[in-house]
C-alpha cells in the first residue's frame, strides 16, 4: 500500500535571514608608480620579456628541425 504523506509537517524550512560571508577583503588599492632608473626598467621589462620569449621559441624550433633534419638525412643515406 502508498503511505500518504502527513500534511502538517513541512519539508524544507527556509532560514530568515542568510548568514554573513566569513571571508573579508580589503579593496585592492592601486600602486604608486616607480620613479627614476626602476621607472624606465619596468617599462621595458615586459616588452623584453616578451621579445626573449618569441626569440626562445624560435630557437626551440630551429633546433628541432635541425634534429629532425639531421636524423632523415642520416636515415636516407
Amino acid at each position: 500500500m502508498i503511505k500518504t504523506s502527513n500534511s502538517t509537517k513541512k519539508s524544507v524550512e527556509l532560514s530568515e535571514a542568510p548568514r554573513p560571508s566569513r571571508i573579508r577583503r580589503e579593496p585592492v588599492t592601486a600602486a604608486e608608480p616607480p620613479k627614476g632608473l626602476a621607472a624606465k626598467i619596468s617599462r621595458h621589462s615586459s616588452e623584453w620579456e616578451i621579445t626573449l620569449g618569441i626569440i626562445g621559441i624560435v630557437l626551440f624550433a630551429l633546433a628541432i628541425n635541425a634534429i629532425l633534419f639531421g636524423v632523415s638525412a642520416t636515415l636516407i643515406n
